[in-house]
């Protein structure tokens, strides 16, 4: 996106800065979150300002990039059918928050790992630009924020981290949050191609095969779908029929990380919505 560089950011910009410099920093490995990130600050900054000359500006030139990726990606199901999109992102954001969580849970304390935290949360972020979050997907957002905050504190004060959930305080919350997305994202505001984070930082339990995963937790077959049979009085309406396909959809976007778990869970919702009309 070099040819299409954004103008300096206005300061009213400054809740979408990160989002921006995490969609230069995925543009060449995973150009479909990439994506989403630019359209969910396109959004955003419409709502804060779109009427003063600097914003119009900024504004107009990330939909040229927009624009551009489209056109550059215009055969990406992921891109051209929201309900593909969303589970990319979805799977992709949880990717990284897992990543952080194992680490974190095995007392593995660095900033690849604060950096998986707090990118996880800005995808979060970016789900929004195709609807209401779900409850799971709040708490995981603001979990996320937390432990970005807390251990890029303790690390900066000399202290050791206690790993796992120790009780969410939100006092000084907002600020710690913010210094530490500045710090993983080099202290500035303004994207640009020169800053972009380095290949040999980027969270290698996500981008390198050299980190075996965990071993996965696989959902025991939901018993009720060994009985259920399709009543000839079931009748599916279109609602149901997007729900059944979304859910087909999620199932496939998480075996592209390897995520049997989520995979099986999406698969047999589907199944026994199709058998039964109830979710």
């Amino acid at each position: 996106m070099a040819a299409l560089a954004l103008p300096p950011l206005p300061p009213q910009f400054k809740s979408i800065q990160h989002h921006l410099r995490t969609a230069q920093e995925l543009d060449k490995r995973e150009p479909v979150v990439a994506y989403y990130c630019r359209l969910y600050a396109m959004q955003t900054g419409m709502k804060i300002d779109s009427k003063t000359p600097e914003c119009r500006k900024f504004l107009s030139k990330l939909m040229d990039q927009l624009e551009a990726m489209k056109k550059q990606f215009g055969d990406n199901e992921a891109i051209t059918q929201e309900i593909v999109g969303s589970a990319h992102v979805e799977n992709y954001a949880l990717k990284m928050f897992l990543y952080a969580d194992n680490e974190d849970r095995a007392g593995q304390f660095h900033k690849n790992m604060i950096k998986s935290f707090y990118t996880a949360s800005l995808l979060i972020d970016v789900l929004t630009v195709f609807g209401e979050l779900s409850e799971e997907n709040v708490q995981h957002r603001k979990y996320a924020r937390w432990k970005a905050a807390y251990i890029h504190n303790c690390l900066k004060n000399g202290e050791t981290p206690q790993p796992g959930p120790i009780g969410m305080e939100a006092e000084g919350f907002d600020a710690e949050r913010e210094e530490a997305g500045s710090s993983l994202h080099g202290g500035t505001t303004q994207p640009s191609a020169s800053s972009t984070y380095e290949a040999n930082n980027i969270p290698t339990g996500v981008t390198s095969n050299t980190i075996q995963p965990a071993p996965q937790n696989i959902p025991p077959v939901d018993p009720s779908l060994y009985s259920a049979q399709s009543a000839g009085e079931v009748r599916l309406t279109p609602e149901d029929f997007a729900r059944a396909q979304k859910y087909c959809k999620y199932a496939g976007s998480a075996l592209q990380y390897e995520d049997v778990s989520t995979a099986v869970q999406n698969l047999q919702k589907a199944l026994k919505l199709l058998l039964t009309g109830r979710e």
